[in-house]
């Protein structure tokens, strides 16, 4: 048999754009069979099959206006004044969530963590907290101090100040607002008892320690809009959690329902090619830029479904540590061949293996989702759907 000289290949695949009720899984599975026929592929047994959340939110017309996320968070926090701690910074991601939270309540005062928000935006560089004698971990900042100290810091990538930004937004909706930063959530409870966290993978820690201090009353962000209020979209797993700006006034929520989805597309392209396709639904990548320091994931999950050959970590050898290690005296065809054999032979569990030194401890999912993410973009390319083959091969194939 001929060698195969190509290995992990990732196809973004152009789609139609799609709208509230259209048949997603339908649309995903022709796209993709059509991609093939197209370039003239033959798809293959463990092909991953990966569509990007929001086309799958927005089939489903998982939307909410600021109204609904208004009238959610006015039922929960009756009494008016709110703390809102930990938002990301980002005019995308939780603005207009924020403009919702404002129109609920009186009154809200608003901590931000500082240097940076949860995901890396930057409120202003450490060598300046440094130059200014302050110290992240223990000070709590006003706006007033903040401004005597820094000025007015605008972000490098969108030049928004964004406490400015969020200042005026909030008041804008006839609310109140105090802004102070500072990196303990259980500060807020100096300003008020009744506090919304909306901080994303920190979230649980955040609501146990500010119950433990006392707190009267915590939710999540992710525990808005868990069930449909006057007709919204909603997520019973993660409120908004994974929203995304629509317009003005309304936001796209993370999909729901998942499940149903990846199994109804690996069922469609099974009965289409006779493969057994692996489909996942992915957002946000897992990766940190290096530049920015921004890391990728505003997403609750990178992928909140996918079929069951998805689950799991890696499970692969270092080549270049049995090249200098076990084979170092072979070259050329004997050291393939021995290196072959030994992957063909590999345990079945590698954790803490010196072999394994230097692979990617993480999820597949978070690992897929990441090449998903950067093959697909979230500009014009028009290619919601990523179509992966080779991802499974190693060495001996």
């Amino acid at each position: 048999m001929e060698e195969r000289l190509i290995g992990t290949v990732s196809r973004g695949v152009r789609a139609p754009i799609i709208r509230e009720g259209d048949d997603i899984a339908a649309i995903v599975a022709e796209s993709v069979i059509a991609a093939a026929k197209s370039e003239n592929l033959e798809m293959r047994d463990r092909d991953v099959v990966a569509v990007t959340e929001a086309v799958v939110a927005r089939a489903q017309g998982n939307y909410a206006t600021v109204e609904q996320i208004s009238d959610d968070i006015s039922a929960k926090f009756p009494e008016g004044t709110v703390g809102v701690i930990f938002p990301i910074l980002s005019r995308n991601r939780f603005a207009i969530c924020l403009k919702g939270i404002a129109r609920g309540v009186k009154k809200i005062v608003l901590m931000l963590s500082y240097p940076s928000d949860e995901v890396g935006n930057h409120l202003i560089d450490l060598d300046s907290l440094d130059a200014a004698g302050v110290n992240p971990w223990t000070d709590v900042l006003t706006e007033a101090r903040f401004r005597e100290l820094f000025g007015v810091v605008k972000h490098p990538f969108t030049g928004v100040d964004y406490i400015e930004y969020y200042h005026e937004l909030i008041e804008a909706q006839g609310c109140e607002v105090e802004i102070v930063l500072a990196n303990d959530c259980r500060k807020i409870l100096d300003y008020t008892d009744c506090v919304l966290t909306c901080d994303i993978h920190s979230r649980e820690r955040s609501k146990r320690l500010l119950r433990a201090a006392g707190a009267k009353k915590v939710y999540g962000i992710d525990d808005v809009l868990t069930s449909s209020v006057n007709g919204s979209g909603y997520n019973t797993q993660y409120g908004l959690l994974g929203s995304n700006k629509a317009t003005e006034d309304t936001v796209k929520l993370f999909p729901r329902d998942c499940e149903a989805v990846v199994d109804r597309i690996a069922r469609i392209l099974k009965e289409n090619t006779g493969k057994d396709i692996e489909v996942m639904i992915y957002g946000d990548g897992a990766f940190k830029d290096p530049a920015g320091k921004i890391w990728e994931l505003a997403d609750p999950v990178v992928s909140p479904a996918y079929t069951a050959g998805l689950e799991g970590q890696p499970n692969e050898v270092k080549l270049k540590y049995l090249a200098d290690n076990d084979f170092k005296h072979l070259s050329g065809k004997e050291l393939k061949d021995a290196i072959s054999e030994y992957i063909r032979k590999k345990d079945g569990d590698l954790v803490g293996q010196m072999v394994s030194q230097g692979t990617t401890p993480r999820k597949l999912t978070d690992l897929i989702g990441s090449l998903c993410d950067l093959t697909s973009g979230s500009g014009d390319k028009g290619t919601p759907i990523v179509w992966i083959q080779g991802y499974f091969d190693n060495y001996t194939a």
